[in-house]
């Protein structure tokens, strides 16, 4: 039998072969190095759901930081149990949570983000559309609208972009960070001052509120969204903030918006409570409705490509692109029989090329020729049998009795091996084929006084090796 020791000892190898730093009582999840986030209370790591194959984040507390206060310690029992009643798209998904007696700590498994809180995201793509900036507002919304209407009522009370997170690739947002949340019982107000004083409502420093505190910390949010910065930045510490919401001043961010229908919505969010709007109803306002329609018709209904039939024909796009102009002509040497070749080709940026080469017809073949051509001459737009058949055609000129090939049609032909075989390369460009009956008249060739063989200007080529 083993030992408890030995049987942990085996366990804790078989995390390290697989990449986790450990995992939870019931081997499920497996906890990665990478932390995602870390905050007063606790740290985010990623982490993977085996059953799943999802990708998870592993909140994990230290109880020792906690026992030192009850306070905090409540406040994180109370979010959990929150967490794991609550079920909507726009809230953040709670999976599991335990304690880990051995190592002192409090875990829990919610669902991971790939980009962060609201704020960072926002922070990081400065450019954004408003519509992308509503349609944040909306999830944001839906997501209190839940959980006001829950019986009882639960008041998130800081609501902040810090505790709104991102899935940038989907555009979805969730409300996360529940542990100032209340549970409104009874009275329906809560009787605590909490939360961060930038996104406090005025009532909220009275202690007697409702969950139209949310509502205020949204329209702050939503300020955030469109100025990427902290509503009060003006103000140099909290007392000075505190002064100017009891006194009903806007932040100063608030005036720089210059969409005067994005100004009015916000600035309705932060009226007083009396007079403030229900998310319930704010879901309703023109400036998130209209939009929403308006952005469902374009995307959904007539929707149209960049590149309409008009633009395309403006590209004159060409199934053949222009290719390297070259020509093939022939010359037979009446005196020995012997051919050469003449291939013309007409470079882009200056004067064109000639180039001369033999051709041996008791040796060589057209596709052999044309192979050694693409190769030599470095001609990547015309294929080898192309070539081929323009040799072909330039022989049957000259010699009457050359036996002309079928030669496939392009969409036939792929590619060729031009590797060397074990006799070496065996090709007129290279050197003469031993029985050749041109062979020894090509040197005279050369120095033959025929205008067409003589080459004028520098540009004209022999390929001949000896």
């Amino acid at each position: 039998m083993y030992s408890n020791k030995q049987l942990a000892g085996a366990a804790d190898e078989a995390k390290a072969h697989i990449g986790y730093i450990e995992t939870d009582p019931n081997g499920r999840y497996g906890l990665f190095e990478e932390v995602l986030g870390k905050g007063a209370m606790k740290t985010v790591y990623k982490a993977i759901d085996e059953v799943l194959g999802v990708e998870v984040a592993w909140n994990q507390v230290r109880l020792n930081e906690l026992m030192r206060s009850p306070d905090d310690l409540q406040r994180l029992y109370s979010e959990v149990h929150l967490l794991s009643t609550l079920k909507h798209d726009s809230i953040i998904r709670f999976y599991t949570s335990w304690i880990d007696v051995d190592q002192k700590t409090f875990n829990f498994i919610t669902e991971m983000f790939t980009s962060g809180t609201l704020r960072e995201y926002r922070k990081k793509y400065r450019r954004v559309d408003i519509r992308a900036i509503k349609s944040w507002a909306r999830q944001i919304l839906q997501g209190l609208v839940y959980l006001h209407s829950r019986d009882p009522p639960v008041i998130h009370r800081d609501l902040k972009c810090d505790n709104i997170f991102v899935n940038g690739h989907l555009g979805q947002v969730k409300i996360g960070d529940l542990g100032l949340a209340a549970i409104l019982r009874g009275s329906k107000s809560a009787h605590s001052v909490i939360g961060t004083p930038e996104f406090m409502a005025p009532e909220l420093y009275e202690e007697d509120y409702n969950e139209l505190v949310d509502v205020y910390s949204f329209g702050m949010c939503v300020l955030e969204m469109f100025t990427c910065e902290y509503p009060y930045s003006e103000c140099a510490n909290p007392a000075q903030i505190y002064k100017k919401v009891t006194s009903g001043k806007l932040p100063g961010a608030f005036y720089s918006i210059q969409d005067l229908e994005a100004q009015r919505f916000i600035g309705r969010c932060l009226v007083n409570a009396s007079k403030r709007l229900s998310a319930k109803e704010l879901l309703l306002d023109p400036f998130l409705a209209s939009d929403e329609v308006k952005l469902l018709s374009k995307t959904k209904l007539n929707q149209k490509p960049f590149l309409n039939e008009t633009e395309l024909e403006k590209l004159q796009l060409s199934d053949d692109p222009p290719r390297t102009d070259m020509t093939i002509t022939g010359k037979l040497n009446p005196e020995d029989d012997t051919i050469f070749l003449k291939v013309q080709i007409a470079d882009k940026d200056g004067p064109g090329r000639n180039i001369y080469f033999p051709f041996d017809i008791l040796n060589d073949t057209p596709l052999d020729v044309a192979r050694e051509m693409v190769k030599e001459l470095e001609i990547t737009d015309w294929e080898p049998f192309e070539i081929a058949k323009m040799i072909d055609e330039e022989i049957s000129v000259l010699v009457p009795h050359w036996k002309k090939r079928e030669w496939p049609h392009p969409e036939a032909y792929h590619t060729f091996n031009y590797e060397e075989d074990e006799d070496g390369y065996h090709h007129p460009l290279y050197s003469f084929p031993s029985c050749s009956s041109s062979q020894a008249s090509l040197p005279g060739l050369v120095t033959y006084d025929h205008d067409w063989l003589k080459g004028q200007g520098s540009n004209n080529s022999f390929r001949f090796l000896r």
